[in-house]
This record gives structure tokens, sequence and C-alpha cells, in this order.
């Protein structure tokens, strides 16, 4: 049987989603708790790989498990087994064919930016010393990166990937009484792609370039501008993923 899992996490104590040679990971932690459960290797496959120090409000992974447990007893069972720093939220029936990567239709993050650093917020967001954030440049640069576009500019290289086309559906800049928030959708983002679309639209803001450089920038196909740069892990927030209803039984 398989089943799709939602899970936040506290990443400031772990080196990513994936499994790594070295480092706590949360996948790893998952899998070991799922080992205790099962008596036997159960593979996790998370919708997207979050980076080192990022955090998630709405993670979510499939897997398969053969026995006579409710998708409750599932969780409990796994909540038993893991750390404080991780929680499973829900866990539903899929179909067969369900993939936690390749069903997801629309991800979300969250980027936040505190407005005055204190002990209590420097794991949980990011912070750039006397930044005073120009809303209507960045509304300029937000609207050029809505739509489909390549977004080779703004990602890490990575052999596996085959695509750099992306289709970002929406990007807003919020502000609250303590910080500036960031909410970014998509079908699907590339490696340290949202820390530097963040990055640069802080870089932008912060100088007498025009917007329009948005436009250059993703023509260019390269890393090299110096404007583009990879905003702090701590702000960002894997929020939610979407998935059509006619996987979930």
């Amino acid at each position: 049987m398989r089943y799709l899992a939602k899970v936040s996490y506290d990443g400031t104590n772990f080196v990513g989603w994936q499994i790594q040679k070295t480092g706590r990971t949360v996948q790893a932690e998952i899998e070991q708790a799922f080992s205790q459960i099962a008596k036997n290797n159960i593979p996790v496959v998370a919708a997207g790989r979050t980076d080192s120090g990022v955090h998630a409000f709405g993670q979510y992974f499939h897997f398969d498990l053969q026995n006579k447990m409710t998708t409750d007893q599932i969780r409990l069972a796994l909540q038993t087994k893991l750390d404080f720093d991780i929680k499973i939220i829900s866990i539903w029936k899929v179909t067969d064919e369900f993939h936690a990567r390749f069903k997801a239709q629309k991800r979300s993050y969250k980027y936040f930016i505190a407005k005055e650093r204190t002990p209590f917020n420097r794991f949980y967001k990011s912070y750039f010393p006397g930044i005073s954030l120009d809303f209507n440049k960045i509304q300029k640069c937000l609207s050029y990166f809505i739509g489909e576009h390549d977004f080779t500019s703004f990602s890490k290289f990575n052999p596996e990937i085959k695509s750099t086309i992306c289709e970002i559906q929406d990007f807003n800049l919020i502000e609250t009484d303590e910080d500036y928030v960031f909410i970014i959708s998509a079908n699907r983002f590339l490696h340290n792609m949202v820390r530097r679309l963040i990055g640069t639209i802080i870089n932008v803001s912060r100088t007498d370039v025009d917007p329009e450089i948005i436009i250059e920038l993703i023509e260019a196909k390269t890393t090299e501008n110096k404007l583009i740069t990879t905003a702090p892990a701590e702000g960002l927030y894997l929020f939610d993923v979407e998935y059509p209803k006619k996987y979930f039984l």
C-alpha cells in the first residue's frame, strides 16, 4: 500500500532533507524510525530536497508499507521514534501510481526577513543589516519572474536535472510588524533557486539598478553576475505542496 505523509521540521540541526555521507538528515531519521516500526527498510521519497538549515511547514513524502495499521496509527508510531524537531502532521492512503515528487503540481515557499535580529530569531529568519526595502522596485522585480522561464541563472548546477525550465505562478512580498515575507509558488524549483531569487531581488532593491535587469539576468543563463547572490538558509521554509485529488483514496 502506498501512503503520502505531510511533515514539518526545524532545519537548524540538519544538513538537509536528503541522506548524506555525513551529518544528520530528515530523510535518514524518518527511514530509521520506519525500520524500528516495520523491522525492515522503508525508503521515503520527498516532494523535493531542502538544503542545510532550511525549514519546512509542509514537506511531503511517500512510502510503501504493508500492514494493518490505520494512517493515524502509523503517524503516531512514527512520531514516537522521532525527535521533537520533526513532526508527522498527517498521513493519507494514495494510489499506487502516486509519486510525491513527480505528481506535485504546485510548491510554495515563504522567506522571512527579520526587521530586527534577536537571540530568538537568528535560526528562523534571515537578517540584512540596515535593510530598507523599496516595495515599488521589488514589485517590478517580482513581475519579471512570473511565468515560464529558464532559471539557470538562479540555480546551482545539478547534473541530475534535465530541465531548468520552471513556471512561477505567484511571487509576492508582504510586510508585518516584525518581518518582510516573500511568498513564492511554482510548479517546480531548482537547487538554491528560491534563495538566489531573494538574494538578487535584495541586491537590486539596495542599488540604483533598474528592475529590468532581471530580464537580462534570466536571458544570460549564467550565475556570474555579481547581483546574483544566495540569501541565507535560515529564512526559508517549504510551506506547502499541492497534488491532484484523484490520487487520494
